[in-house]
């Protein structure tokens, strides 16, 4: 029987290892969880294990391991966990010969929905990420950076899907572009309250978007905390990352 604590997470890693097929250990018995609601922030550089986290949260991985659980249960039928999860990317993963009305439709096509429905999700959604609906019918080669990305978004919110995973969705964009969608994100997650994972190798982004932050390296977490104690933590680590990115107690996380 589950507990309320546990009717509170969304996701939790139960002392998961993945090996990968060349024999590389990426992570080694991770712990971690992830509660209704809140956006949790993996930071780490490049090979910590960020994006193997992400993946195996929608199965696009399996673990070597352990136990990953979504909305408390271990074993779901793989396409009707992927349908409950909305993943977002760098540029925004669209498929080049759709349209961008297509792309945005993809899994509501799939879930049945009728057209209608489709029609008016995608234009509210156009809507919702701050895109003209003359772009629907544009392919992603017609759209800027930013837009490609404001269109993955929406795509991944188009079956209202209460988890999203987002894999350094900003991270290819110009500054102005990219502190422009954090905004709109920041916006958006206080609306919505989706259960979000958000990875990203950059200090600054994770203390404006996250609620708490697991930093990561060598395929474990090595502390997770709140932005506040993220800027006060005198983990080696930690304080490591602020000097490298010049944070500090003047940091203003609430520039949105």
């Amino acid at each position: 029987m589950e507990s309320a604590a546990d009717c509170d997470l969304a996701i939790e890693f139960r002392d998961v290892s993945y090996t990968a097929p060349t024999g590389q250990r990426v992570l080694s018995r991770l712990s971690l969880q992830v509660g209704r609601g809140e956006t949790l922030v993996l930071l780490g550089r490049s090979g910590s294990g960020k994006t193997t986290t992400l993946k195996l949260v929608n199965r696009l991985l399996s673990p070597s391991s352990g136990e990953i659980r979504v909305n408390g249960v271990a074993d779901a039928d793989v396409i009707r966990l992927r349908r409950g999860i909305g993943y977002v990317i760098q540029d925004g993963g669209l498929f080049p010969h759709f349209t961008v009305e297509r792309n945005i439709a993809l899994v509501p096509t799939l879930e049945g929905w009728p057209s209608e429905r489709i029609r008016v999700q995608v234009r509210e959604l156009l809507q919702v990420v701050g895109l003209d609906e003359e772009l629907a019918s544009r392919y992603p080669r017609q759209l800027s950076g930013g837009q490609r990305q404001r269109v993955g978004v929406a795509r991944a919110l188009a079956a209202d899907p209460p988890i999203l995973l987002m894999d350094e969705p900003f991270g290819a964009l110009d500054p102005l572009t990219r502190d422009e969608l954090q905004r709109e994100f920041l916006a958006l997650q206080e609306k919505m309250s989706k259960t979000v994972v958000f990875v990203t190798h950059d200090l600054r982004e994770a203390l404006r978007i996250g609620s708490r932050i697991a930093l990561m390296e060598n395929g474990r977490v090595v502390v997770v905390l709140s932005p506040d104690e993220f800027l006060r933590s005198t983990q080696p680590l930690a304080a490591a990352y602020m000097r490298a990115f010049d944070a500090g107690p003047t940091s203003d996380r609430s520039a949105s």
